[in-house]
């Protein structure tokens, strides 16, 4: 347990260091597409690699904490409801987003290896303090209906839909054929320029309230750490193309009213 700790101690420093790049090295996937990132193969192939492997590992915890049968200390309904959260997130960006993606976009390999590198560290993290290093009685069933596992729920589930409802909202800006570049003006996308990501960020803080766990705690930081340099740089290059019409918004990049 104690490399545990020391592990996740240095993803949290890494986080903040990626935190700091990534506001001078812009990740090159979607409106932030260039050359400079290396090869690319098509975005739907790219997202199934890159998202499975959470879902896979979640549910290589789960069917082998089911089988064991050995006791954490902690209910196994309450682990599995939170581990199914988590899995009906990843079911979704895995299996189900890709596919409804729209035109013949690419992502550089790059991109797709690290992004893959790190849901599985995070999947490790999480699966293991579920199935491992929660403390025994962190989790009896009496946690369903504690403060911290119905309000994280919320949060997680309003998280959800926020970023449902503003990949459905990108998706379609187009008409078949059509390549231009479009300024998204439903949903909260009124208020932000990333609404998809504040749904994303959402869902990961509820997670983390949910689980009340370190671990959940270091994958919502790691989540802000990646989207709020990129919704900056998204902001910037919305102002760049579409000048004073966009400015003339006032969005923030990627909190409503905040920033």
């Amino acid at each position: 347990m104690h490399t545990y700790y020391i592990m996740m101690a240095c993803m949290a420093v890494l986080a903040v260091v990626v935190f700091v790049a990534l506001f001078f090295f812009k990740a090159g996937y979607g409106y932030l597409s260039g050359p400079s990132w290396g090869p690319k193969i098509s975005n739907r192939t790219a997202w199934v690699i890159m998202e499975c492997p959470s879902f896979f590992f979640m549910l290589m915890y789960t069917v082998r904490h089911a089988i064991s049968g050995v006791s954490t200390g902690n209910s196994s309904i309450v682990l599995y409801i939170m581990a199914g959260l988590f899995l009906l997130h990843y079911f979704q960006r895995s299996f189900v987003f890709p596919l409804l993606m729209r035109g013949k976009g690419r992502m550089p390999v790059a991109i797709m290896l690290m992004g893959m590198v790190f849901n599985i560290v995070n999947t490790y993290f999480i699966g293991a303090w579920l199935y491992k290093y929660a403390p025994a009685g962190s989790y009896d069933t009496e946690w369903l209906a504690s403060p911290q596992f119905i309000t994280g729920t919320l949060i997680f589930i309003t998280g959800m839909l926020i970023n449902l409802d503003s990949d459905y909202v990108i998706r379609h800006l187009r008409k078949p054929g059509d390549t231009r570049h479009y300024i998204p003006r439903k949903g909260l996308y009124k208020y932000v320029t990333s609404a998809n990501y504040f749904g994303e960020l959402t869902e990961w803080v509820g997670y983390a309230i949910l689980t009340w766990s370190p671990a959940g705690l270091l994958f919502a930081a790691w989540t802000f750490a990646n989207l709020a340099p990129r919704s900056k740089a998204l902001t910037a290059k919305y102002e760049e193309e579409f000048g004073d019409e966009y400015k003339d918004l006032h969005r923030k990049n990627l909190i409503p009213f905040i920033w």
